[in-house]
């Protein structure tokens, strides 16, 4: 299997068997929490993401229903509507996806999470579950040699890592995967799932938008 465990600080070891199978996931069978990352600016959109429209349905709308297939799902930087939990980032300011992930990790309560974020309209179900389902305290597909932190799981074990980065004026998820303990997912793991790249694909732009639509609409 293509996954790879690069322990805190240290050197990447291959996995020699399969690190696939029932994930400590679910806290007094709890679901995992299905955080869909929505309160950017969408200033490369012109538009807020959330609500435009990909192959029928707003972006939103299409990361939710894949995300209610695995989990309970909140939205995160975005105020509760139309019956959906939505919670504030817990700072003050707009900081970013590790700051929404911080917030999320505190909400599920030492579930899982399995982050999204609301510009990956085409993400799949299977793959989420997939990656749920696959041992680490982290789990982060990789694709073109790039970590994709935001279709990925987190467990509780990531919680203090990510206060204390953020107490130190860390932003970026990138930036802390080398203090976790993750498990990455290569391609030719994540393509025998039926994963094609689509899960996150990001559309932060009119002419993503329009590739993706291309490459995946209505498949």
């Amino acid at each position: 299997m293509a996954l790879r465990v690069r322990p805190p600080h240290g050197r990447f070891v291959c996995w020699t068997e399969p690190a696939m199978g029932p994930a400590p996931a679910t806290v007094g069978g709890m679901k995992p929490l299905v955080a869909v990352l929505a309160g950017g600016s969408s200033s490369r959109m012109g538009r807020d993401k959330a609500l435009v429209d990909a192959d029928g349905l707003p972006m939103l709308q299409r990361v939710i229903a894949a995300g209610q297939s695995v989990g309970d799902v909140v939205v995160v930087g975005r105020a509760p509507s139309d019956g959906l939990d939505g919670i504030p980032d817990l700072r003050v300011g707009k900081l970013g996806p590790l700051a929404g992930l911080e917030a999320a990790l505190v909400h599920a309560d030492g579930r899982d999470v399995i982050l999204v974020a609301v510009d990956q309209p085409f993400v799949r179900a299977d793959t989420l579950l997939r990656l749920h389902q696959t041992r680490g305290d982290a789990v982060v597909p990789v694709d073109g040699g790039w970590e994709q932190v935001t279709c990925a799981v987190y467990r509780k074990a990531c919680l203090p890592i990510v206060r204390a980065a953020l107490d130190d004026g860390v932003l970026s998820i990138l930036a802390i995967l080398d203090r976790l303990s993750v498990t990455l997912v290569e391609r030719d793991e994540w393509g025998s799932w039926g994963e094609d790249g689509r899960s996150w694909f990001s559309v932060d732009t009119p002419d993503a938008l329009a590739v993706g639509l291309e490459r995946f609409g209505g498949r």
